[in-house]
């Protein structure tokens, strides 16, 4: 979509507004740690200005290729179940966003980051830090090469714990859409009791889980999981609004 600005010709994208009943709120009483952080008042949409309209230039010399394989890292290989996370970035009218950033960061395979707030009792792989980034193609498309990570559990409530999961976060092509979430795997046991999950507006949950292929798994090495990411609009993925994506 594309509008003028006052008094003059100039031509800036606009951006569709999501409906109300599909976004995550900020504040959710299952997740309780959102209590502390969320606004006590509606946020507001401020107008979409020039500063917020045209990109970042993140400079594609400053990712390297093997960013995006956190297979690899301090001379070894990481410990765990090998998995290619492949995807397209896409706006709001499904066309390809490419040169956008896309950063993932994620617990080991046992269940633990590399954070010196998790104090959970499973081991630290020498060979894994669990972040890991890469810069879209001209399509628009991504993968990484990483481990499945583990559930873990994080206290919210009784025997609480979160669900595999891969955090997100993306730049496209204008400073409002950055933007934080976390990819999900079918069919995990652990969805029906986590309050981050169920955060998500039950019509929208399916769009924050990847779905395996066993086309792109690559033979005698990796399993594969297609996850594709909407910006805007009416098929935008879930994100966190007013998360700063901590370790949960």
């Amino acid at each position: 979509m594309t509008g003028t600005t006052s008094g003059s010709r100039l031509h800036l994208p606009r951006y569709l507004r999501e409906d109300d009943s599909l976004r995550t709120p900020v504040g959710f009483p299952d997740y309780k740690s959102t209590g502390l952080r969320a606004p006590l008042r509606t946020p507001v949409d401020l107008p979409q200005r020039l500063t917020e309209v045209t990109g970042p230039v993140l400079g594609e010399d400053r990712v390297k290729a093997e960013d995006a394989d956190l297979t690899l890292r301090n001379g070894g290989e990481a410990v765990g179940q090998r998995i290619l996370v492949y995807g397209r970035v896409l706006d709001s009218d499904g066309r390809p966003v490419p040169d956008a950033l896309v950063e993932v960061w994620q617990a080991n395979a046992g269940g633990r980051y590399r954070h010196v707030v998790d104090v959970f009792p499973a081991p630290l792989d020498p060979h894994f830090d669990g972040l890991g980034r890469v810069m879209t193609d001209s399509l628009g498309r991504y993968e990484f090469m990483t481990i499945k990570p583990g559930a873990y559990p994080w206290g919210n409530h009784h025997n609480a714990w979160r669900p595999a999961h891969i955090h997100f976060s993306l730049f496209g092509r204008a400073f409002t859409q950055r933007l934080v979430t976390q990819m999900y795997f079918p069919d995990d046991q652990l969805f029906g009791q986590d309050p981050i999950f169920n955060a998500i507006p039950a019509a929208a949950r399916h769009r924050a889980i990847s779905q395996f292929s066993l086309e792109r798994t690559v033979d005698n090495w990796a399993l594969a999981f297609e996850w594709n990411i909407v910006l805007r609009g009416t098929d935008q993925t879930p994100f966190e609004t007013e998360d700063d994506g901590d370790v949960a």
